[in-house]
């Protein structure tokens, strides 16, 4: 008896410290201008922009495509809520896309040529070392390139 009071005591105890730990609400806002219109992030950590650890969130629409691409440094992703489908390749293909669903987790080793379609309304945490930095494969893809993209 006596060790359950003490459990239940310590558990009461360490429960300011677990709601410490948890992330406020976040601040969702546009995501950067080199992702297709109609994406939000929220930064849970770190900064994109810098170098060291970092990890943000995406939004993306139902039917939200990001053409093929690559990145400096390898990229880890987790599917929050939605379907995210994630293939590899200079070319886009729902067909050859794995779908991975909430809790589904994902490595994009650094420079591996690949792109993502989001099937619903989907959230995907994306953590890696930045500066961020992603390329289009087809430089005509990149949003950033052409004026009427944003």
């Amino acid at each position: 008896m006596r060790s359950r009071i003490a459990l239940v005591a310590l558990a009461v105890l360490c429960l300011p410290l677990a709601l410490r730990a948890q992330a406020p609400a976040l601040a969702w806002g546009p995501a950067p201008p080199v992702f297709p219109t109609g994406a939000k992030m929220a930064v849970l950590a770190g900064d994109p922009s810098q170098p060291g650890l970092f990890t943000v969130r995406l939004e993306l629409p139902d039917g939200y495509r990001v053409a093929p691409h690559f990145h400096p440094t390898d990229e880890y992703l987790t599917v929050i809520s939605g379907t995210f489908l994630l293939g590899m390749g200079d070319e886009l293909s729902a067909a050859k896309a794995t779908a991975l669903q909430p809790g589904g987790f994902g490595t994009v080793g650094a420079n591996m040529h690949h792109y993502a379609i989001a099937r619903g309304k989907t959230v995907v945490q994306v953590h890696a070392m930045g500066p961020f930095v992603l390329t289009y494969v087809n430089a005509k893809d990149d949003p950033t390139k052409t004026a009427s993209a944003r």
